[in-house]
């Protein structure tokens, strides 16, 4: 079969044409270098093209690292070489066979030639012109749309769903697409079974019968499928020789139906109810006549509203056009243009030739004035047809026989060629339509198990596999047998698809993208949505359950994306709408006062590349997560430059994509953590969504480290405090930074690491834990990354709160926010505050009025009476041994104390340990309540000691050290602004 299409005597038909992938850009003279530099290119299409499907190689500019570069005659670029390939050969289509005749031969389909005469009967004249009036305007409106998106870039083969998904996005375009390839299968079967009517009527006029009605429809139907599919298997050349055979078919039926109703009629012609044009018959058939099940006005718009489907017909090949751009929007709206006016002359005309009813009998003919009492229209033209209108048993007649317009023309057999032609070549249309959308969604991997139906076959990338698929739902659809069944549900699909296309345009027009700049002029962003709207209102007044469940299917499969998220950037108005958005509401929020009731902790965490400390953070994205701002900064020291492996923005997103966390990345590059963190502090955020508190981890190895180091460290807790920014420290017992389980992963091949943040009783029940569908962080691309115990099901452990300074309401603010979300929702807040034994009543009554003002329900509050015992000797020797190193030896220094200090500023003088011991030892002492009580807690939150200015370095690190040391689980140091963040007054 390839080798015949392929030969001499079998090329392809006018305005069909075959590339060899050698373009007029193809050949344009590589060596065009701009007089900058010899690498440096002049403008070409090759640069900008991003595809390679007609045969073009993709050529890439050089970089500005390669333009910067000294250049020498070896860094010249090669003249171009030939590799020998065979150059591929496609064909493609002009507008006039691509789009407006394949367009023209769907519309004129099964319903114009079977079922217009029949809806023109029994909606009157006036309603059908109503019908097709509005079919018009919905059907403009949509090509308008379309063909505005069509000339907004390259169009791909896909048709409608690559306009629809490139221009809102996946998640409106995949399910669209995937409901348009099964409606343009169902539209296969509808004109297939309209062609297997006509087949069995003239079975019946020929004593022919298979077995009945229905069955013989069936089994025609059948076999027509089978040989459409084979003819579409042939390929894109000899189904456009097809094409071309069937539209002149249907254009001399058409002519041939036009004279015929000039042609004076005779005595067969009169019985069956066509006396030619009269002006009685006109005026009788303007009004409607609605009778039986299907008599009502919508009834009869949804039966006819398929005959305006075709439309999309080039759309839905432009892969296969010379060009889409051009051609799509000139071929559409003539198409709709001619076949209105068809539709239009064909209504009126039978309308105004034949009667309602007819018998069909020669012996009901009368004279004129004969006695006979005769009271129908027919009695005018000597035809008596009172007894079967009175019976309602007429066979022929407008509204009786769907075969009408065959007795009517002037021959029927061309009537019944135009028929077959019609009804075949929308079948085949949309056999061919329904494979190229659907195999463009499969490549698009959105939905799963889809993708086999996808791979392409030959030069032409034939979707075979789709091809079979679609036949099947075509042959199943086909069994039913009923047209009038199947075309109101090809009027849901097709409507849910053409409001959408109108929306598409009106959403990329009304958000302004840069990137929307149609060749097509003529579309209006109103109109469009008028469109729409029109369009979602018919599908419910066609047929509302049909409507209802469009959408429930719709919103499934939109859901379904929204949930997985698919990693596609198409550039969609969606993403421009967001824009949008996040500009207006920022700069509207920049003009609001800042209140309490809406204080968010708006947190810029210093997490280094986020995938190296992943504890930090998914803690921190728990309770900010669509609540507040999370910025993860990544300070970068000139001194580590040279060492580090750099990781791309790009790369350390998608991790936090991949990980659910909502939050921005952004690096800094400085001289010390101290100046970074200032710098980001100062730089962050836009308007009102700035960074309020600074998050970092706590430096675990601060005694091993440079003492440089450990001072840069302290300085940025300095900074945020002096800055007025609220301060959080979380500290686990292992640690947060995993780049070390990380790399020896990598070198033992295994997929996943456990994060030793959590010891390995915790390490066994995250692994056994059942996945929380609810939850905040997803388990998806988990055996990527590295699990935390801020992923798993907290469940009925506490949250362990030692308010021990009152900061303005973080300290118990951040506990709520957590218990708020899934993985935290089951465990309870506990309140420790610092009291006397004489007043501890007292104290627990006013804390807990408090909490009830602030509408907390925490119930549990603890007042710590004992703080003032001496704690354990081996506690405070350990605090000793932890700031012996940086002590200065006072009795061995000869020089000054302040100026040694003034150079080694982590130094700590005598003076400084007595003014501290007091506090230090309050501080080892409610480390041992903390230990003894909070022993099974998930969370433990302490308020952070304030340092004075003149704390050395090692010191408040000693400090925190011993506040927070030997705690199993997590551990949160806070410390607010001492600014208020909760109220209970309601302004």
């Amino acid at each position: 079969m390839k080798g015949k299409r392929d030969s001499a005597n079998s090329g392809p038909p006018q305005d069909v044409t075959v590339e060899t992938g050698e373009g007029d850009y193809g050949k344009q003279d590589k060596k065009k270098m701009s007089f900058f530099n010899p690498l440096d290119p002049l403008p070409k299409y090759e640069f900008y093209a991003k595809d390679t499907w007609t045969g073009r190689v993709k050529n890439t500019r050089p970089s500005l690292d390669v333009l910067r570069k000294p250049q020498s005659d070896e860094d010249l670029p090669p003249p171009p070489e030939d590799d020998g390939r065979p150059k591929v050969k496609l064909v493609r289509f002009g507008w006039v066979l691509g789009v407006m005749i394949r367009c023209m031969l769907n519309i004129w389909g099964v319903i114009m030639f079977i079922r217009l005469p029949w809806i023109t009967s029994q909606a009157g004249i006036i309603l059908t012109y109503v019908i097709i009036s509005m079919s018009v305007v919905v059907t403009t409106i949509t090509a308008t749309s379309v063909s505005a998106i069509s000339t907004n870039g390259k169009v791909y083969s896909g048709g409608t769903y690559f306009m629809i998904s490139r221009s809102l996005g996946p998640e409106l375009g995949a399910p669209i697409g995937l409901l348009f390839s099964f409606a343009n299968a169902l539209a296969c079967s509808l004109n297939t079974v309209g062609f297997a009517e006509t087949v069995r009527d003239v079975l019946k006029d020929n004593n022919a019968e298979m077995v009945d009605p229905i069955n013989d429809v069936r089994i025609v139907g059948a076999i027509t499928v089978v040989i459409l599919l084979f003819i579409t298997l042939a390929g894109m050349s000899w189904e456009a020789k097809v094409f071309h055979i069937l539209f002149y078919s249907s254009l001399q039926s058409l002519a041939n139906y036009f004279v015929g109703t000039v042609i004076p009629p005779n005595k067969e012609k009169q019985a069956v109810g066509f006396f030619g044009y009269k002006s009685e018959i006109f005026v009788e058939n303007l009004l409607p006549s609605f009778r039986g099940k299907d008599g009502s006005f919508f009834r009869m718009f949804s039966i006819f509203f398929p005959a305006a489907t075709g439309i999309l017909s080039g759309v839905n090949i432009c892969g296969d056009l010379k060009d889409p751009t051009g051609g799509i929007p000139k071929g559409t709206l003539l198409a709709i243009f001619w076949t209105t006016v068809s539709y239009l002359l064909l209504s009126v005309t039978v309308a105004s030739t034949v009667v309602r009813d007819a018998s069909g009998i020669l012996n009901d003919s009368i004279v004129l004035n004969s006695s006979i009492k005769c009271s129908g229209l027919g009695c005018q033209f000597g035809w008596d047809f009172d007894r079967c209108e009175q019976n309602r048993t007429c066979d022929f007649g407008l509204a009786n026989n769907f075969q009408i317009l065959s007795m009517v023309s002037g021959s029927g057999h061309l009537i019944t060629i135009g028929i077959f032609a019609a009804t075949l070549s929308s079948a085949l249309g949309f056999l061919v339509s329904a494979p190229k959308i659907f195999q463009c969604l499969c490549k698009d991997n959105i939905y799963p198990y889809i993708a086999f139906f996808g791979k392409g076959y030959g030069k032409n990338h034939e979707p075979l596999r789709g091809y079979m698929l679609m036949f099947t739902i075509a042959l199943a659809f086909i069994l039913i047998g009923e047209l009038n069944t199947i075309a109101p549900l090809i009027s849901n699909f097709f409507l849910c698809s053409y409001g959408l296309i109108n929306f598409s345009c009106f959403h990329a027009t009304i958000t302004k993208s840069p990137g929307w700049r149609p060749a097509y002029r003529y579309y209006n962003a109103w109109t469009s949505l008028f469109g729409a709207f029109l369009s979602f209102l018919l599908m419910f007044l066609f047929t509302w359950w049909a409507a209802l469940v469009t959408f429930a299917i719709v919103f499934c499969l939109l859901g379904y994306v929204v949930y997985k998220k698919p990693h596609l950037n198409w550039g969609s108005s969606y993403q421009a709408g967001i824009y949008n958005m996040a500009l207006s509401f920022s700069v509207s929020l920049s003009n609001l006062d800042d209140h309490i009731k809406n204080y968010r902790p708006q947190c810029l965490v210093l997490t280094g590349p986020p995938n190296a400390r992943p504890a930090l953070v998914d803690f921190v994205g728990t309770f900010t997560k669509t609540i507040s701002l999370m910025i993860c900064g990544n300070i970068i020291m000139e001194d580590e430059k040279s060492t580090l492996v750099r990781q791309s923005s790009d790369m350390l997103v998608d991790w936090l994509n991949q990980r659910k966390v909502c939050a921005f990345y952004t690096s800094f590059t400085a001289d010390s953590l101290k100046e970074g963190t200032h710098n980001l502090m100062q730089a962050s955020g836009l308007g009102k969504l700035k960074p309020n508190t600074l998050v970092l981890g706590y430096k675990t190895k601060w005694q091993e480290c440079k003492p440089e180091s450990l001072h840069d460290y302290v300085n940025t807790i300095y900074i945020a405090f002096d800055n007025s920014y609220s301060l959080a420290i979380l500290r686990m017992m292992d640690g947060l930074d995993v780049t070390d389980d990380l790399q020896s992963a990598v070198v033992g091949g295994l997929s996943s690491v456990v994060n030793p943040a959590f010891d390995a009783e915790e390490a066994t029940q995250t692994e056994n834990d059942d996945t929380d569908r609810n939850s905040d962080i997803s388990d998806d691309h988990l055996n990527e990354q590295v699990r935390t115990v801020f992923q798993t099901k907290q469940g009925r452990k506490t949250i362990d709160v030692y308010w021990i300074s009152d900061d303005g309401g973080l300290t118990l603010l951040l506990p709520y926010l957590l218990t708020r979300r899934n993985r935290w929702k089951k465990s309870k807040i506990r309140v420790f505050l610092l009291g006397d034994q004489e007043t501890i009543e007292e104290d627990r009554k006013d804390m807990k009025m408090l909490l009830k003002r602030f509408r907390l329900e925490i119930e549990d509050i603890i007042v710590i009476t004992d703080l003032e015992k001496t704690p354990l000797a081996k506690n405070l020797q350990r605090y000793e041994d932890s700031i012996s190193p940086f002590r200065l030896n006072e009795e061995k220094t000869s020089g000054d104390i302040q100026e040694l200090k003034r150079i080694s500023p982590w130094k700590v003088s005598n003076k400084d340990i007595e003014s501290i011991k007091p506090k230090v030892e309050r501080t080892v002492r409610l480390n041992e309540i903390i230990k003894k009580n909070s022993l099974n807690a998930a969370l433990v939150v302490i308020s952070m000691p304030v340092p004075d200015v003149n704390c050395p370095s090692s010191l408040y690190m000693a400090w925190l050290d011993a506040l927070s040391f030997g705690i199993h689980c997590p551990v949160l140091l806070v410390r607010g602004n001492q600014e208020n963040v909760m109220t209970f007054y309601c302004q």
